[in-house]
C-alpha cells in the first residue's frame, strides 16, 4: 500500500471522526472568536462616527441656510459646540464654514467670507476657485453655504484594523433659504476661546 493512500486513508477516518477534546477545540476556536467580535465592532464603531460627522455637517449647514440677518463670530463659535457635542468622540472637531459667490460673467467663484475652527487655514479669492469642480451648476449671482469639517477617528478597542491616523472629512453645501447675500464673519479665530468647551460629554 502506498504511501498517499495511507495518507487518504488517515484524512478520511480522522474527518468522520466524531470524537474530541472540548478544551483542546476552544482554545483553537477562541482566537478566531476574538478577532471577528473586534472587527466586527470596529468596523461598526467606525460606520456609526462617520454617519454622526456627516449628520452634524448637515445640520449646521442647514442651520445657517435658515438664517436672514447674518452670523456672527459668536455664532460659528456655538456651530463648531454643537458639532462637536453631536459627534461625541474623543478628538477635536475642526470646521470650517464659508459663503462663495457665482459670476456667470466670469465663469468664476468669488468667496464673499469664510471662517475657521481648527483648520488654521482660510480660504481666498485666490484659492476658492480650487472648489469649482466639487460645487454643483449655480445661476448667475447665486451663493451657497460651505460647511467643512474634519476629524479625527479615535477607536475604542486599538486592534489596528483601522489606520491611527483615519480621518473623516466632510464637505456640504446648502443654498441660503432666505437671503442670497447671508452675512457673516470673515474671520479666522471664532473658535479660540471656545475650543476648551469642546471636550465630548462623558
Amino acid at each position: 500500500m502506498s504511501l498517499l493512500t495511507n495518507i487518504r486513508q488517515f484524512l478520511g477516518s480522522t474527518a468522520r471522526g466524531e470524537k474530541g477534546a472540548l478544551s483542546l477545540e476552544a482554545i483553537l476556536v477562541l482566537p478566531f472568536f476574538i478577532w471577528t467580535i473586534t472587527l466586527a465592532y470596529t468596523y461598526f464603531d467606525g460606520f456609526r462616527q462617520s454617519a454622526a460627522n456627516v449628520k452634524a455637517a448637515y445640520t449646521v449647514s442647514d442651520l445657517i441656510s435658515r438664517e436672514a440677518v447674518g452670523i456672527t463670530d459668536t455664532y460659528v463659535a456655538s456651530m463648531h459646540l454643537l458639532m462637536q457635542r453631536m459627534a461625541n468622540n474623543n478628538s477635536e472637531m475642526r470646521m470650517r464654514i464659508s459663503l462663495v459667490k457665482y459670476h456667470e460673467e466670469d465663469e468664476k467663484h468669488t468667496l464673499e467670507w469664510t471662517s475657521d475652527c481648527g483648520f488654521g487655514s482660510s480660504w481666498s479669492n485666490g484659492t476658492v476657485g480650487q472648489l469649482a469642480e466639487r460645487l454643483p451648476p449655480m445661476a448667475d449671482q447665486n451663493t451657497l453655504i460651505i460647511v467643512e469639517t474634519s476629524n479625527d477617528y479615535d477607536p475604542v478597542l486599538k486592534t489596528g484594523w483601522i489606520e491611527d491616523n483615519f480621518t473623516f472629512d466632510n464637505f456640504v453645501f446648502t443654498r441660503p433659504r432666505f437671503v442670497t447675500d447671508l452675512a457673516g464673519p470673515d474671520s479666522s479665530t471664532p473658535c479660540q476661546e471656545t475650543l476648551a468647551q469642546t471636550a465630548p460629554l462623558t
